[in-house]
């Protein structure tokens, strides 16, 4: 199977199993380092709302926070 079909095979696959098939495949070609615990707490958040467990603020949001 070509990289092409694999590709649109896991773009195919619901958000969490895209999401667990990116981290497997980025630690099979990254040497792995302990994560600092600001990475891990990123990973956690963007699982969350992929998981839809939060919601993201609106880039309108995001601006009027910034303020």
């Amino acid at each position: 199977m070509s990289s092409d079909e694999l590709s649109r095979c896991a773009l195919e696959l619901p958000a969490e199993e895209r999401l667990e098939l990116a981290r497997r495949l980025v630690e099979s070609v990254v040497i792995p380092e302990p994560l600092s615990e600001s990475v891990l707490e990123g990973v956690r958040r963007l699982e969350d709302m992929v998981a839809g467990r939060v919601k993201g603020l609106t880039e309108e949001e995001y601006r009027q926070a910034l303020k």
